[in-house]
């Protein structure tokens, strides 16, 4: 852990629910690990302990003893479009060059989902840096295309997402945690019945959404992978033990990915494009070069039988520099509006901290350390939005 980075990482999360986990890709080592709201560690001394823990404990709107780093699964939003690109360059269904028109949205049948990157023709790396949600609905549909039966596909997507470490326990050092959900085609046979689905049925897994959930461990251990082009070592907290380094392979062999190492340079391109022209392009740092994905996680819940809609989820991961990456970090902000709005900002904070040691954009810092989420946890049924519904669409 890096005590500086751990403790700024404590003072920006004031007043906000979520989590944030950073790592150092070439290790897995974690460098910090924050869940938000926290609590006074004294609370827990002396003879008002027992009594004290109770109290926290049934908080369940604030949940301050629930750490979100490890078990807070919600649906990732639109960093996972960069792991559906990959796929789809592994498979040869798509190159750097293919094209897909955004009518600002996509159809599924004859209804439309949004889309907020503008409108008109998408390649990967606009496709990417723009956050096009009809470029990657396309991609997704090619991935299923390419095989002759929807269960065929289903199996070959799942092995390639889950080769990134979602949708299962990590394996990390700690005792405790969430995996996630990577769906499988059982999951839909149940739904749907045995080859009475398709692609068009899932489409909302292609932006992050749908039956897709990751935790924010799972979140920075992807950007981590794809920080190192294909491989990522399994987070941990300890490194040495009565000055013994640890040595237990489940920590120092790397894990692979089933994506081939040539295919991650155009994705890390546009994910670098997104600070220089896309959607984090505000949240520039100087002198790092930064690679990032935003995303605006639909917050959904049932509340008196109905399906609600509540404040999106903000959620950023992101590491850096580029081409030698120290640090990978996954963000997520409950209630925090759209990716760069609250954790791209913190995440770009606390990359330039760990790299550079100060903040150039005192500015940016400002905002982070004195703007809270309160008004939003305030709403009736704030509390509501961890009971996660099974039918996202």
């Amino acid at each position: 852990m890096d005590k500086t980075l751990q403790e700024y990482g404590e003072r920006l999360m004031v007043g906000k629910r979520g989590g944030i986990v950073a790592l150092e890709p070439a290790t897995g080592e974690i460098l910090s690990m924050i869940s938000g709201p926290t609590y006074e560690p004294s609370l827990l001394v002396g003879r008002q302990r027992s009594k004290n823990y109770t109290e926290l404990y049934n908080d369940t709107i604030a949940n301050p003893t629930w750490d979100r780093s490890i078990h807070a699964q919600q649906p990732p939003g639109s960093p996972f479009k960069t792991l559906n690109a990959l796929i789809a360059l592994q498979e040869g269904v798509v190159n750097e060059n293919t094209t897909i028109q955004c009518y600002h949205g996509f159809y599924v049948g004859r209804k439309k989902r949004g889309c907020h990157c503008g409108g008109g023709m998408r390649n990967l790396n606009s496709g990417i840096y723009k956050s096009c949600n009809a470029y990657f609905a396309g991609v997704f549909r090619k991935i299923y295309e390419k095989f002759e039966t929807t269960d065929e596909a289903m199996d070959v997507w799942e092995k390639h997402m889950k080769s990134f470490g979602l949708g299962d326990y990590l394996g990390y050092d700690l005792p405790f945690g969430q995996k996630g959900r990577i769906p499988s085609k059982e999951y839909y046979d149940k739904w749907y019945g045995d080859n009475r689905w398709s692609s068009s049925y899932i489409i909302s897994n292609s932006i992050g959404q749908g039956e897709v959930l990751a935790t924010p461990v799972q979140l920075a251990n992807m950007a981590a992978a794809i920080a190192n082009r294909g491989f990522y070592y399994t987070p941990h907290i300890l490194k040495k033990v009565e000055g013994k380094d640890i040595t237990d392979p489940r920590f120092t062999e790397a894990k692979h990915t089933t994506i081939d190492k040539q295919y991650f340079e155009p994705v890390i391109q546009g994910m670098a494009d997104v600070y220089r022209k896309g959607t984090a392009s505000h949240l520039q740092i100087p002198g790092v070069e930064i690679a990032g994905k935003t995303g605006t996680a639909e917050n959904f819940t049932i509340i008196d039988g109905l399906r609600t809609q509540l404040t999106d989820h903000s959620v950023f991961v992101a590491f850096a520099p580029v081409n030698d990456p120290k640090i990978a970090i996954a963000v997520y902000i409950e209630n925090g509006y759209f990716g760069s709005r609250y954790a791209g900002h913190i995440a770009s904070l606390m990359i330039e901290k760990y790299l550079k040691g100060e903040i150039t954009g005192k500015d940016m810092e400002k905002r982070m350390l004195e703007k809270t989420l309160e008004h939003e946890y305030a709403k009736p049924y704030s509390g509501e939005e961890f009971k996660i519904n099974e039918r996202v669409w």
